[in-house]
């Protein structure tokens, strides 16, 4: 099956372009694409190069590209209609719609989406990005009273990946803490982490897929083993059921899918709106 070329157009960095194209994307499991990011197309003269491309690749491919654009600006989006693909445009769906039933006009104006306008959310997002940093994987220990939560759970499970999405898109102050196999053969909690065990958010994954994430870590030894993570990963969920501590299986889950259901279940509160 042929790839089908995606253009997401943007007059800023394009991040919202592709988190909402990818979202659509996704539910054409069957279809395969290839998606090309046009950020700060902002001047006629970019624009106009972005339908040159677009229209080269619907002739190369013979197949009419997806377009998905996020431009405010009417004179740069009326430029891109006239391009060979399906333009899907975000802003105007949503906007005229809303401008009707607000009776007014937005301000269309470009960049704000994630911009630097709210410096105190962005402050609050790079304080909960070096938190995160710091209390890694156990390294440092002497700050868990800042966090509003701890991820623990067995090595490669997925703790540092989720604690920096949840620091830079939600400025949420999450601390993470391997559990070793002496700990694990404890069957109690670490001492250090006893006086914040309602802070406690535990992660599990399946045998097969952490197995197969450890050997690209270290193919070699016990650490790699399937029955050594099998017996880590029993071991870790019969602690988070004897002491009630939630978990969440990350297997077959994304990062935002992952955070989403930490925050949606813990009640933690969102510092910052993504």
């Amino acid at each position: 099956m042929k790839n089908r070329t995606v253009f997401l157009v943007s007059d800023s960095t394009g991040i919202t372009a592709e988190t909402l194209g990818h979202s659509l994307l996704t539910q054409f499991e069957a279809e395969n694409f290839k998606q090309v990011t046009l950020p700060f197309i902002n001047t006629i003269e970019k624009a106009d190069e972005a339908v040159a491309r677009i229209n080269r690749v619907a002739a190369q491919d013979n197949l009419r590209p997806i377009i998905f654009s996020t431009l405010v600006d009417d004179e740069l989006r009326d430029r891109l209609l006239p391009a060979n693909g399906l333009f899907l445009d975000f802003f105007q769906t949503f906007l005229a719609p809303l401008e009707g039933e607000l009776g007014v006009r937005s301000n269309h104006t470009s960049g704000r989406a994630h911009g630097l306008l709210d410096t105190v959310k962005y402050d609050q997002r790079i304080d909960a990005t070096n938190y995160a940093l710091t209390n890694d994987d156990g390294s440092h220990t002497r700050d868990y009273e800042q966090a509003d939560l701890i991820l623990i759970g067995v090595s490669r499970s997925g703790k540092t990946p989720t604690c920096l999405y949840l620091a830079l898109t939600y400025g949420v102050f999450v601390a993470n803490y391997p559990l070793s196999e002496e700990e694990l053969e404890s069957g109690k909690i670490p001492a250090v982490l006893e006086p914040y065990k309602h802070k406690l958010y535990g992660l599990t994954i399946e045998a097969a897929r952490l197995q197969q994430i450890r050997k690209v870590r270290r193919s070699t030894g016990r650490y790699s083993t399937i029955q050594q993570v099998n017996y880590e990963i029993r071991a870790a969920e019969q602690l988070f059921k004897r002491f009630r501590i939630e978990f969440l299986d990350t297997t077959h889950a994304s990062i935002e899918e992952i955070a989403s259901n930490i925050l949606n279940s813990t009640g933690v509160e969102r510092r910052v709106s993504p």
